[in-house]
């Protein structure tokens, strides 16, 4: 799997991020309720290592699932802004989390397992946005490149008629 547009997304973000977080760059905070910088770097970080621990639970050949409910926590957030050591530690931790990507999308993982379907939660301004089955990898993609979880520029769509939006659970829970 040709994981460039990946590695590219990765970068582009690293870019913003350095821009929007260097010194004296941004003037005000965000409005009361949004998210300021690092608390956005933080969020894909999580959803970084959400993506990772997906890959790398198809690569052992055990259940896996993917919800984003653990990125959108604040405490969680600051606590991955606090233990990366702020703006510079959290560059760090993302370069080497789309690192780590690129290689499950690459080596680590076969065509078949990029194929496993996932048991998928998303959720956007704390509302279901899609509970669907989305694909490991990229390469048969069940979102578009945009919304796939694990890039930077995720911006999930919501999917209507979904199960899920029709308050049931697709998993079959209460």
């Amino acid at each position: 799997m040709d994981t460039t547009p990946l590695r590219d997304a990765y970068d582009a973000f690293l870019d913003a991020a350095a821009l929007v977080t260097r010194s004296g760059a941004v003037s005000d905070g965000p409005p009361s309720g949004e998210w300021d910088a690092a608390q956005i770097v933080a969020h894909v970080s999580l959803i970084s290592a959400a993506t990772i621990a997906a890959a790398s639970a198809v690569a052992s050949g055990v259940l896996a699932t993917y919800d984003n409910r653990t990125a959108l926590d604040p405490w969680r957030i600051d606590r991955v802004i606090s233990l990366a050591g702020g703006s510079a530690g959290l560059a760090d931790r993302i370069r080497s989390q789309g690192d780590a990507l690129c290689a499950h999308g690459g080596p680590i993982l076969t065509e078949p397992e990029l194929d496993t379907l996932l048991p998928t939660l998303l959720l956007s301004n704390a509302r279901s946005c899609s509970t669907s089955q989305c694909r490991c990898g990229t390469s048969s993609r069940a979102w578009p490149a945009s919304s796939c979880p694990g890039t930077p520029s995720s911006c999930s769509p919501c999917c209507e008629g979904t199960a899920w939006s029709h308050g049931r659970d697709p998993c079959g829970r209460s």
